[in-house]
């Protein structure tokens, strides 16, 4: 197996019986759910890797799509009361139950629960986040701390609980014999069969990520409806939210939120992966190499035009519209980059808001006073951005946008070890100097060295002094070297985990992806 095929997948123990060691009557159930929807989505999955090849291959790339019942009709999405209010959205790994405990805890009106990008694709990290979804829904999760010695639990509240499960790209096995299964349909599925609605203290609800069409949301609203057949619920019991984070979906939000809007109340701008998924389509192009990430500012056009589009499209059909992370974290123990991350934050979030969005997203519970305050409340659904384009061009070259630095790149190649080290090492996100970082960014950097190697003839790429510095392969092998060095001299280092060995492999495994053009979110 490939190491694209193992990032893609995780597997059951072996011996695993799904009969007997998973809820009473759900292997069963899921045999029938799988034969009707994995094929479905392995369809969908290849589709994405042929339009991808062709954008590269003949300069093919994603536009609107023609008017449709979507774009012309009368019809809105239903927003239940429960949720009206997310002008912050709390997210982290489903797996980690003391930051579930304190994001729930934190005063956010909403929790997303990961069981995606900020969670390694393990089966173990998989049943403990599932694990701990069901118990955050029934209110009865519970850590110790270890600092008080004592047991805390959930407080009671009306956070709004959203549970994100894996993307459409991913399978799972082990479940079914001798078969791939659809991992986002094993997810759904597994805490679905454990949520009894008497037993609930918060509704079941969803996120949908890394989608790439309008057709893919038919698919997600089968299952849903599926699953409440199932499950003996109402047809639109199961309710969602979905991320705008890829290239191609940003054209067909409208016809997406249509084909879904028995189960849908809001899309999120997921910024990171867009920024990934953006550059991953214009890769042939050499105006698309992507200045330093931390240079890029927060409403460069190619953002903001999104904004300004999804905020028209999701109000004007009753959805909420709800912008992305920050990445800059508080610190507790540096005073300086605590100030200079919360300045960062609110500057952010009141961008977000001047654009009409509803709320954003937050990791940190010291981020989350700042980010609601920026927030009218309960939304701002009645609002409606002035003179939007209905159909604008998505992709405004970023020209004069940020610097182009050997600092940079070097700043590149230690993330992406030191990130790829925390996967290895069972972390699907860490905070690495003061940014979180998941597989999102560390994308957009393997993609921004990528870049600038392949178009190093076009792009002027400059040292301290000004001087080019010409980003060829055997360059970027240097870099890679030295900062796999620095890391393991440096060793042990804050919270990163691992030690050479895993170092090691990380960077390996980091330039094996760069070298075969490996950049989808695996």
């Amino acid at each position: 197996m490939s190491l694209v095929d193992q990032a893609r997948m995780n597997s059951a123990p072996p011996g695993f019986d799904a009969s007997r060691e998973l809820s009473p009557g759900f292997a069963a159930a899921y045999a029938a759910l799988h034969a009707e929807f994995t094929p479905r989505q392995s369809a969908l999955a290849r589709t994405r890797i042929e339009r991808l090849a062709r954008a590269h291959r003949e300069r093919w790339l994603p536009n609107h799509l023609p008017p449709s019942p979507g774009t012309t009709g009368d019809w809105s999405v239903e927003l239940p009361a429960w949720c009206a209010d997310q002008r912050n959205q709390m997210t982290g790994p489903a797996d980690d139950a003391e930051l579930v405990v304190k994001m729930l805890n934190s005063g956010a009106p909403g929790v997303m629960l990961d069981l995606e990008d900020s969670m390694a694709n393990t089966w173990s990290s998989l049943m403990r986040g599932v694990d701990n979804v069901v118990d955050a829904l029934e209110g009865r999760l519970t850590y110790h701390d270890a600092k008080r010695d004592r047991v805390v639990g959930i407080e009671p509240s009306d956070v709004a609980i959203w549970t994100r499960v894996r993307g459409l790209h991913l399978s799972q096995v082990g479940v079914i014999a001798g078969e791939k299964t659809s991992a986002s349909l094993f997810d759904l599925a597994l805490v679905a069969w454990q949520a009894e609605p008497e037993r609930l203290r918060h509704p079941l609800a969803y996120y949908i990520p890394k989608s790439e069409s309008a057709e893919e949301a038919k698919w997600w609203a089968d299952v849903f409806a599926a699953i409440a057949d199932a499950r003996g619920w109402p047809r639109r019991y199961v309710r969602c939210m979905a991320l705008v984070e890829s290239h191609p979906l940003a054209y067909e939000m409208e016809e997406f939120l249509f084909n879904l809007r028995d189960h849908i109340v809001g899309l999120n701008l997921g910024r990171w992966d867009y920024m990934a998924s953006l550059s991953h389509w214009n890769l042939p192009d050499p105006e698309w190499v992507l200045p330093d990430r931390n240079t890029i500012p927060h409403d460069v056009p190619f953002f903001q035009r999104l904004r300004h589009l999804l905020v028209d499209i999701c109000h004007r059909r009753g959805a909420l519209a709800i912008g992305g992370m920050t990445a800059l974290y508080p610190s507790r123990t540096d005073i300086e980059l605590n100030a200079r991350a919360l300045a960062v934050l609110e500057k952010d979030k009141r961008n977000e808001a001047a654009c009409l969005m509803d709320g954003a997203w937050t990791g940190h519970p010291d981020q989350n006073a700042i980010a609601v305050a920026q927030f009218p409340k309960p939304n701002q659904l009645a609002a409606r951005p002035d003179s939007v384009d209905r159909y604008p061009d998505l992709r405004p070259v970023p020209a004069g946008v940020g610097t182009h630095t050997l600092i940079g790149t070097r700043a590149a190649t230690r993330t992406v070890i030191r990130y790829r080290n925390g996967v290895l090492n069972g972390k699907g996100a860490s905070l690495l100097d003061g940014y979180m970082e998941d597989l999102a960014t560390d994308r957009i950097y393997r993609l921004m060295l990528a870049q600038r190697v392949r178009h190093r003839d076009k792009v002027r790429i400059v040292n301290d002094n000004g001087g080019a510095v010409v980003h060829d392969e055997m360059l970027l092998a240097r870099e890679f070297d030295d900062a796999l060095a620095r890391l393991i001299a440096e060793l042990p280092q804050g919270r990163d985990a691992g030690d050479a060995a895993t170092l090691t492999e990380a960077s390996r495994q980091s330039c094996w992806m760069i070298d075969h053009g490996v950049f989808d979110p695996v």
